[in-house]
């Protein structure tokens, strides 16, 4: 079995979700950043670190270091380092991330993974004051199969787990109950599967995991999509199931939704970008301008579109506010599913 102690948080969810919005939306709570006309500019004064909470090749990774890539080339910042800090529940990361309090030299990664973490207490106190800057894009969790499965869709994995659970290794990355592991559990559990009794295997990264599954190691993967393109594209693996709201274009245009088999499910991951706890309001309206532009260019809409993303640029504010509504569905999500820290959930080793 593979859990974390569960640490002293608030017991009642709406303490936690109060204790989480106030925490997030602190540096927000005077208005909006880019209205701090009286501010003093702030621009970086030295190479900023961009922190990714995954190994490298991750769909985090790769993200970051095009984003990182576009910012430093368009002048809008000098030259990123990128930190890979993988990790259980991104602790490794958030403390780089909180390290220096009020210091924006410092920017992380902010997805689902990290609501998910909030969602299920499996923070300290201290690693829950990041200041969450802006939404960038949704993307979509696949499960997949290698090309020569007898598993060909989804009905066929679920009727399969439905007798025996603990059949076949399900890849996953990093964390127990993030939206990873959530885009595969959910709509197994709304097709009749006791998900507590999957073979759960975490890696550092999908690039790891699908590696794992091409090599034979794996079964079954859940992953995002820009992990999955360079196997689809040399027909080594199938894709079961895609949690988009209608197929997707290009290499997943053949790729069939959980809701077209019969399951009525969508995900809802998303990725963006936070800051130290304590920035300024000079500091974040700097980045929120500079993160804004780059996502304006032709060069960013194309990456976003190549990996099969949504574009889904919210500011500052909406972004605190989708988040704390991300933590409150997460967390009945988590509890339905049994993956709370005070239920442990079975991991297994892969073959």
């Amino acid at each position: 079995m593979l859990f974390h102690p569960r640490p002293a948080f608030p017991r009642t969810l709406t303490a936690r979700l109060a204790a989480m919005a106030m925490a997030c939306c602190a540096a927000l709570a005077a208005g909006p950043v880019v209205a701090q006309a009286t501010a003093p500019a702030w621009k970086p004064a030295k190479a900023p670190e961009f922190i990714v909470p995954s190994g490298a090749g991750a769909a985090l990774d790769v993200a970051a270091r095009k984003l990182t890539e576009l910012l430093a080339r368009d002048g809008l910042t000098p030259g990123f380092v990128v930190s890979n800090k993988s990790g259980a529940h991104s602790i490794v990361a958030l403390e780089g991330l909180h390290r220096h309090p009020g210091d924006a030299h410092t920017l992380m990664t902010l997805s689902t993974s990290y609501g998910n973490s909030l969602a299920q207490d499996a923070l300290p106190a201290h690693l829950q004051k990041a200041t969450p800057l802006v939404t960038l894009f949704r993307e979509f969790v696949v499960v997949v199969v290698r090309a020569d499965s007898p598993l060909r869709n989804a009905q066929d994995l679920i009727a399969q787990l439905r007798q025996d659970p603990g059949k076949y290794s399900i890849g996953i990355a990093t964390t127990l109950g993030n939206h990873i592991h959530l885009g595969a559990a959910q709509p197994l559990q709304q097709g009749g599967v006791d998900v507590q009794q999957l073979r759960i295997v975490p890696y550092k990264s999908s690039a790891e995991s699908m590696t794992a599954l091409v090599g034979g190691h794996l079964d079954v993967v859940s992953a995002t999509t820009p992990n999955l393109l360079p196997y689809l594209q040399s027909g080594r693996v199938r894709v079961l199931a895609i949690a988009a709201d209608q197929r997707l274009a290009g290499a997943f245009a053949q790729a069939p939704t959980w809701k077209e088999q019969g399951i009525d499910y969508v995900s809802d991951s998303f990725q963006g970008v936070m800051t130290v706890p304590g920035a300024s309001a000079a500091q974040q309206a700097f980045w929120v301008d500079a993160l804004r532009r780059v996502s304006q260019t032709r060069e960013w809409k194309n990456f976003v579109a190549v990996n099969q993303w949504e574009p889904w640029f919210l500011g500052p504010e909406d972004t605190a506010r989708a988040l704390q509504q991300q933590v409150e569905r997460s967390h009945g999500l988590l509890a339905r599913l049994g993956l709370l820290p005070t239920r442990p959930q079975r991991v297994a080793a892969a073959r």
